[in-house]
C-alpha cells in the first residue's frame, strides 16, 4: 500500500542507499553499499565550488566480508564524492571493524572504532543496514545449520529474533507458525 498523496512540493535533494549481499567462491560473503546524496538544485559549496543540481555530494562506498558466524574479517571503505577534501582520509579507518560480530551490540563497537572524528557519520549510518542486509544474506546458511543441529538432537534456542519487532513478539502468530516448540513450551 503506497503512502497517501502529497501535498506540492519541490524535490531539494535525493539519498540513495544501494545495499547487495554476496556469496563468495571462498565461502565468505561480501555485503555492500553504495550511498549517493544528490541535490535538486545548485548551489555554492565552500571547497568544491559552483555545484550543478545532480552533482553527487557524496557517493561513498562500503564492504563487509563476514563468515557464516557474522565475524568481520575485512571492512573497506571508499569515497568518490565529499563535500572537503579532507573527508577521504577516513575511508581507511574503517578497517578496524575487522573482528567485530554483527550481532546485539554492534553499533556501539562501531561508534568505539570508529565513531567521532575517527570516521565518517554516513559509512556509520549505512552500517548498521549492512547488519540487517548480513542477516538476509545470510539466512539460508545460518537455517539449514540450525536445522542441522536440532537433527543431531542438539538442544533447540530461542532464536534471538524473538521480541525484536511486532512480528517476531513472543506471542504473536508469526513466531507460533515458525517456532512451534516455542508455543508448546510455553504452554507447559
Amino acid at each position: 500500500m503506497p503512502l497517501s498523496a502529497p501535498a506540492d512540493r519541490e524535490p531539494m535533494h535525493r539519498r540513495q542507499i544501494d545495499m547487495h549481499g554476496y556469496r563468495r567462491a571462498d565461502g565468505l560473503y561480501d555485503i555492500e553499499a553504495h550511498l549517493l546524496d544528490t541535490k535538486f538544485y545548485g548551489f555554492e559549496q565552500e571547497e568544491r565550488g559552483w555545484m550543478p543540481p545532480g552533482t553527487p555530494l557524496h557517493g561513498m562506498w562500503i564492504r563487509l566480508t563476514v563468515d557464516d558466524d557474522m565475524l568481520i574479517h575485512a571492512c573497506e571503505a571508499a569515497s568518490d564524492h565529499t563535500p572537503y577534501s579532507v573527508c577521504p582520509q577516513a575511508a581507511p579507518n574503517f578497517a578496524r571493524l575487522a573482528g567485530l560480530k554483527i550481532g546485539p551490540g554492534f553499533n556501539r563497537a562501531v561508534q568505539e572504532r570508529v565513531g567521532g572524528v575517527l570516521g565518517c557519520t554516513h559509512l556509520r549510518e549505512v552500517l548498521a543496514q549492512m547488519a540487517t542486509v548480513a542477516f538476509q544474506t545470510l539466512y539460508p546458511v545460518r537455517r539449514q545449520k540450525e536445522l542441522a543441529r536440532e537433527a543431531a538432537g542438539a538442544k533447540r534456542e530461542r532464536p534471538k529474533i524473538i521480541g525484536t519487532c511486532l512480528a517476531y513478539e513472543p506471542s504473536s502468530p508469526v513466531v507460533a507458525m515458525r517456532w512451534p516448540w516455542l508455543a508448546a513450551d510455553a504452554a507447559e
